[in-house]
């Protein structure tokens, strides 16, 4: 992703606090600090955030992300696993491979899969304007 979660905020007009700026700061860098497939929950930004500003309560956790997702800033996955995940709305399209056992979230485009899509659509009539792909496996042995 190109613009980073605060510079995304600037430019849609969301007033950036203090604590705002703390918790945008850590979700432009969860992917780079905890791994190419990083989708927080609350939970585990709170945590994060916790560590540079112990004064940021979880209720400012939840009411930052819900005005972030309400600004058309970051989009909510539910990923089956009973907790709402969060990642910054970028760009380029992407599709998720969930693994069921560690949680762990693969990120990956495949023009097959892209073409297919296209494919179906038109043949039931539809020209398709967006899409979500969720993959749900094991990893094999």
């Amino acid at each position: 992703m190109s613009e980073t979660i605060e510079q995304q905020c600037l430019a849609k007009g969301v007033k950036l606090t203090d604590q705002r700026r703390t918790i945008a700061r850590v979700l432009s860098e969860s992917k780079v600090a905890y791994g190419e497939s990083d989708h927080p929950d609350v939970d585990e930004l709170y945590n994060r955030v916790s560590k540079i500003d112990p004064k940021i309560s979880i209720a400012t956790i939840y009411r930052t992300v819900k005005l972030f997702q309400e600004a058309g800033i970051l989009t909510k996955h539910d990923f089956k696993s009973g907790k709402a995940r969060y990642e910054a709305i970028d760009e380029s399209h992407h599709d998720h491979l969930i693994d069921i056992k560690t949680g762990k979230i693969i990120e990956f485009v495949d023009e097959e899969i892209e073409k297919l899509q296209n494919k179906v659509a038109e043949k039931y009539g539809y020209n398709l304007v967006d899409h979500k792909l969720e993959l749900y496996g094991i990893k094999k042995k």
